[in-house]
């Protein structure tokens, strides 16, 4: 059985910026050996990780990460939070435009829109999301897609550009965002959330992605599954989604695994370099 973990961040270990969120999260649990995360992850059957970019230097790392390690890719991306530290600056966009050229980068995102926190204004968040579109256009890329309390406005923005693959990342809405999704063609990104929500519309909405549509993820360190609540993600938790999807959908473990491990291949194209 092979299953892989579409979104992951345990390349920010060996961020060197200080007071990173997702760096500080990693060290205060003691984690400080990504390779050791990577194994453990073959060991639970894990055997392809995407670790993805928030940041141009997160982005960087990802891919630099990625290329000296053996079943694990990168995505590049601008998250939403940070998009007000990139409108205007051209020579920081130009070196994130340049990572997509880069071996082993397989998509770009994390990107979208956040209007529940707002962390960067709206207007910054759809011009960065602009840029990215134009640039996973321009390469051929898929995408890796953040949109939470912003369906309305996204979806105008996607529909401008043609022919873009991807996935709508951490997927927690119902069963209306699923079937604009849907209609869209693009993949939905289920992870450790399904296995502690209390949401009778999400679980719904989980239970209803077609197979064909479905991959797996841990957003690792963020949103452990039960029953590690409380410890740190982990890629190797994909297995824990993946049993609990099993248990909800009413179909095999190895049915699930089979599945989202080959969409996760069609959408990203998951090759070695040699």
């Amino acid at each position: 059985m092979q299953l892989t973990d579409t979104h992951c961040h345990i390349h920010e270990i060996l961020a060197k910026t200080r007071h990173d969120p997702v760096r500080d999260k990693w060290l205060q649990a003691g984690q400080h050996d990504p390779d050791a995360l990577v194994q453990a992850a073959q060991r639970a059957d894990v055997t392809r990780l995407l670790c993805v970019g928030c940041t141009v230097e997160d982005s960087t790392l990802a891919v630099s990460f990625a290329q000296a390690r053996r079943g694990v890719w990168a995505s590049i991306g601008i998250h939403p939070h940070e998009a007000e530290r990139y409108v205007g600056n051209k020579a920081a966009l130009d070196t994130f435009a340049q990572l997509a050229t880069q071996p082993k980068v397989q998509a770009v995102g994390e990107c979208g829109l956040d209007f529940f926190y707002n962390h960067s204004p709206r207007g910054a968040q759809e011009t960065i999301l602009r840029f990215q579109l134009e640039l996973a256009h321009s390469r051929g890329l898929p995408m890796v897609f953040h949109v939470r309390d912003a369906f309305p406005q996204f979806w105008p923005i996607f529909d401008e550009y043609s022919g873009i693959r991807g996935v709508i990342h951490s997927f927690s809405a119902g069963m209306a965002e699923l079937e604009q999704i849907l209609q869209r063609g693009l993949y939905v990104g289920l992870n450790g959330i399904m296995t502690f929500t209390k949401s009778p519309a999400q679980l719904a909405a989980a239970k209803a992605v077609p197979l064909d549509r479905l991959v797996l993820e841990t957003d690792a360190p963020f949103l452990t599954p039960i029953p590690e609540r409380g410890k740190i993600c982990e890629p190797k938790h994909v297995r824990l989604t993946a049993a609990f999807l099993s248990t909800l959908r009413g179909e095999p473990l190895e049915t699930i695994a089979m599945a989202t491990t080959q969409n996760a291949q069609a959408l990203f194209n998951f090759e070695e370099v040699v």
